[in-house]
């Protein structure tokens, strides 16, 4: 009954039939700091919602971590790669009276991932559940009905998890107290790994079914097994890629911004959210850019890290929960060493997506989130678009980004010029040796990323890629509330905030505020 509660709570303001509000001059403002997909959900749904929405981003494009590179003719997503969600997206083109398909294309990948381990063999995870019987017998028949069983927990997991809990705020401990017996019913206290092992024993097959969590910041020995949900949102909904890149997405978003008559502002970075203090509780009152432009506005809506927003947006004096101190002890998510490239080949055996799995799995892990030292081996994602849209590379070429779990700028790695080099070629070597023969030769682009790049160009709490890990005691009510418990007016959205990272995740948390933010009028 309350998670039924809870959820009518919520739709009562998601008609996305219902016609947008006017704006005027004299319509409630409100200012969204960052123009990630977080912020762009928020501001679409504040501006059909009547708010006056102005949106402010340091960077000069919008997209925040999905912003864009190009170099010598090569298109690359700087970070989100795999949507699973669609109709998140398409519920925010209905809410502007629009349809998604006009703006941008969707297309269906498969098999979702190719996973290869050091050893050479592979696996072709898909959302077939035969295709996935015969992958799994290849290397376990005993783990066949054991996955059957696996998947039914991961779709009970998912109606709760994500269906009933994944829009809704959690405001007070009350909250977390009355869905208390039915996470316990899922068994979310196990970890990620610890479910996959209840069910399947190979060490392989507890790999390919437990390294979901890595795809939004979390540790699989140690984020709470609600995430194994994801399995179930990729087998229901797909996987898939919009054509154009991750950045036609945000495009799409701009122009539903632009068409409800908010305001863009980029390369410009706010300093400071401004506060009343006069009352019990601080309340936001706009935001004091670098400039020394102050931007008043009714209520304010942050999409930066939510670390760096309390740490550095907010004065401390304002601060009774989310302290220096506080902050300081919260665990953060893995960083990520990205490098961007291109060539003037094809390589048409290579996967849309490929995972690429180092001779150690959990003692890298360990060696990523608790050591935090750079290991001499890693695991990889290899993301390769042209493979399903020519268009991202010139005739005959192919672009790709790949990606390596590091550890976050808390363990001490100093990402300058020359270990930033000197790990590239790392990778590059590995590449060429298993899945890119003449790499070297080929090269026609290269950019990299690095967790000093994270907090140099998106003020990443101490470079974490994903904000904060979504541990069991860093989920729901434990993570940085939609609404701040410090500061009146001030709400958060994005990968720190609940329910967490990856696009499903930070998506949803924009649609959260449409239970917490007042409609326009009732302020």
């Amino acid at each position: 009954m309350y998670l039924r509660s809870l959820v009518q709570r919520q739709d009562a303001h998601l008609n996305p039939h219902r016609q947008p509000l006017p704006v005027t001059d004299a319509s409630p403002h409100a200012v969204v700091i960052g123009a990630g997909f977080g912020g762009l959900a928020a501001a679409i749904r504040l501006g059909v919602r009547g708010y006056r929405v102005t949106v402010i981003d340091r960077l000069d494009q919008p997209g925040g971590r999905a912003r864009v590179f190009r170099q010598n003719g090569y298109t690359f997503d700087g970070g989100p790669t795999v949507v699973t969600a669609p109709f998140l997206f398409e519920e925010l083109w209905a809410l502007c009276g629009k349809r998604l398909a006009d703006d941008v294309t969707l297309r269906e990948v498969t098999p979702f991932y190719r996973i290869r381990f050091d050893d050479g063999t592979t696996f072709d995870y898909t959302g077939d559940p035969e295709a996935m019987h015969r992958e799994i017998a290849t290397f376990a028949p005993g783990d066949v009905e054991g996955y059957d069983r696996f998947f039914r927990q991961s779709e009970k997991i998912y109606g709760v998890g994500f269906e009933e809990l994944g829009h809704v705020p959690f405001s007070s401990l009350l909250d977390m107290a009355r869905i208390a017996p039915a996470m316990a019913l899922l068994e979310s206290h196990r970890t990620v790994y610890g479910l996959v092992s209840k069910y399947v024993k190979h060490p392989k097959i507890r790999q390919v079914l437990s390294f979901h969590p890595l795809l939004v910041g979390g540790n699989p020995f140690n984020v709470t097994s609600i995430y194994t949900l994801i399995a179930f949102l990729e087998r229901r909904w797909g996987v898939w890629y919009a054509m154009g890149g991750t950045g036609s997405l945000v495009n799409g978003l701009v122009g539903l911004i632009n068409g409800l008559g908010g305001t863009i502002r980029l390369g410009e970075t706010v300093e400071e959210i401004a506060l009343d203090t006069s009352g019990k509780k601080p309340r936001a009152t706009g935001v004091r850019l670098a400039t020394g432009e102050t931007i008043p506005a009714d209520l304010v809506v942050s999409n930066a890290d939510a670390a760096w927003t309390y740490k550095h947006l907010v004065s401390a004096s304002a601060r009774k929960t989310w302290t220096d101190q506080k902050l300081e002890r919260t665990r953060l998510s893995m960083g990520l060493f990205v490098w961007y490239f291109g060539t003037r080949q094809q390589y048409p055996d290579v996967k849309h997506h490929t995972i690429l799995m180092g001779p150690r799995y959990k003692e890298l892990l360990e060696d990523i989130f608790d050591r935090k030292i750079l290991a001499d081996d890693f695991s990889l994602y290899l993301h390769r678009p042209t493979a399903t849209d020519p268009s991202m590379a010139p005739v005959g070429c192919d672009a790709f980004y790949v990606l390596s779990p590091v550890p976050h700028l808390g363990g001490g790695v100093v990402w300058d010029a020359e270990q930033t080099e000197r790990y590239r070629q790392k990778i590059e070597r590995y590449l060429e040796e298993t899945l890119l023969p003449g790499l070297s030769d080929v090269l026609d682009a290269s950019v990299t990323l690095t967790p000093q790049g994270f907090l140099d160009d998106y003020l990443s709490f101490k470079g974490a890629a994903f904000s904060i890990e979504p541990s069991l005691t860093q989920s729901a009510y434990f993570r940085p509330h939609n609404a701040s418990e410090d500061v009146d007016g001030l709400y958060l959205v994005g990968a720190g905030t609940h329910p967490g990272a990856g696009l499903p995740g930070v998506l949803s948390t924009a649609r959260v505020l449409d239970t917490l933010v007042p409609d326009v009028g009732t302020e």
